[in-house]
């Protein structure tokens, strides 16, 4: 942890490869204390998902227990529509999804008992680029993660042969998974309000937009090596931000115009954009 905070990224390329095997193991195992506590004593993950099986459960249950009879059925549809959602390629989330025909006025009280019981994260979009970013909001649009990236996985059935070898299949939900990681530590490791941005016609996403200082800085999660960022070079030549950030499982590099962060970086984005 000393090493990835200490911004030496010379010496942190030489271990980049086991910390990048720790990194995929993370997408599975999360970060629930039980989860993480029991693989630690016994590298079993089999358990391991057992036991987020298990957490899911319970959580299903206090839905019955602590909400309003009424919109149970609500809650538990949204919980559990999370993962479909993400799977696809523009990750805003649509009632419609969830139930034919639903509305947003349908699951607003669901929607906010989950967000207030600290279950999902709600990000919304910002149609600027400006400051602060919290008065450029779109309410009516926004993307909503879980908690815990390991709890995602379990939700969508995937095992760790898939997770750690990879496929052709797997490639869109591994981004979306890169996207819950990324977005928890952002909410870990800093106090940065977290956004999204989208253009007007839907043609261009960046998956998080954050304000660090007196700058806005966006965000371009992906998944492996694949360094393209037509979306993120998009709004830079729109908005002319001085700070733009991919990350990536590639190594950590400075271009004329952004900054490549890798993923195990991310939770220390204030620190590194900063320096450059």
């Amino acid at each position: 942890m000393k090493l990835l905070k200490s911004n030496d990224f010379d010496m942190i390329k030489v271990f980049s490869t086991k910390i990048i095997e720790n990194l995929r193991l993370y997408y599975y195992i999360g970060g629930m204390p039980e989860a993480v506590n029991y693989y630690v004593e016994t590298k079993d993950l089999s358990e391991v998902r057992n036991i987020q099986k298990r957490l899911l459960d319970a959580y299903e249950q206090d839905f019955s227990k602590h909400a309003p009879s009424n919109i149970v059925p609500r809650i538990r549809q949204l919980w559990n529509n999370i993962p479909t959602q993400l799977a696809k390629e523009n990750k805003k989330f649509i009632y419609g999804l969830v139930k034919q025909g639903a509305r947003a006025r349908e699951y607003e009280i669901a929607l906010s008992w989950l967000i207030d019981c600290g279950l999902v994260y709600q990000i919304n979009r910002v149609n600027n680029s400006k400051v602060p970013l919290s008065a450029y909001q779109d309410f009516s649009a926004f993307k909503l993660y879980l908690l815990d990236v390991g709890l995602l996985s379990a939700m969508a059935g995937v095992d760790i042969k898939t997770l750690l070898d990879g496929n052709d299949i797997f490639e869109e939900f591994k981004g979306s998974l890169s996207e819950q990681y990324v977005l928890c530590q952002l909410k870990a490791c800093t106090e940065l309000d977290v956004f999204y941005w989208s253009s007007d016609t839907g043609s261009s996403e960046v998956d998080f937009i954050v304000q660090i200082g007196k700058n806005i800085v966006p965000i371009e999660v992906k998944a492996s090596e694949n360094l393209q960022a037509k979306s993120l070079k998009t709004f830079v030549e729109k908005y002319n931000t001085a700070i733009n950030v991919r990350t990536s499982m590639s190594d950590y590099r400075k271009e004329n115009w952004l900054i490549n962060i890798p993923l195990y970086c991310i939770g220390n984005i204030e620190n590194i954009a900063e320096k450059d």
